[in-house]
């Protein structure tokens, strides 16, 4: 269940970042098809990026930091851009372009500094939209 997180984007720009994520996906399955390059090369990297969740265990804003950088598109443009600048196929480039496209696709966003379920597409988890850092674990702000 998804819910919106504060600073999250809602409603039709929510939908169209989804899509632009699964066009991303579909593209860089295509590329790969069409370059006749190798299924398993695909499936043993497609997940790589996902190691940055590791950074969580140095606590929640150390893995934002390391769970967004493996997972903005800047890394697979900077990846490509070098690969034809050198002459070489960007396939690196698009298998994580992939996985960073079926992660949007599926709803997982860019991170927020205060907990792994706060993206730039929502809550994960089925955490309440209203909720705020107390709810969260965070520091509890006094309350009357």
């Amino acid at each position: 269940m998804q819910t919106s997180s504060p600073g999250a984007v809602g409603g039709a720009p929510r939908v169209w970042l989804r899509l632009e994520g699964l066009a991303v996906l579909a593209l860089a399955v295509l590329l790969h098809a069409r370059g006749g390059h190798s299924w398993a090369l695909f499936a043993a990297l497609f997940l790589v990026p996902d190691l940055s969740f590791a950074a969580y265990l140095a606590g929640p804003r150390l893995g934002a930091m390391g769970y967004n950088a493996a997972h903005s598109y800047v890394g697979p443009v900077v990846a490509a851009t070098v690969a034809i600048l050198t002459g070489r196929p960007p396939v690196l480039a698009w298998l994580w372009a992939a996985h960073i496209g079926f992660d949007r696709a599926l709803g997982y966003g860019l991170k927020y500094p205060t907990a792994f379920g706060d993206t730039h597409l929502g809550s994960l988890g089925g955490r309440r939209a209203a909720a705020g850092p107390a709810d969260r674990g965070g520091a509890s702000p006094s309350r009357p």
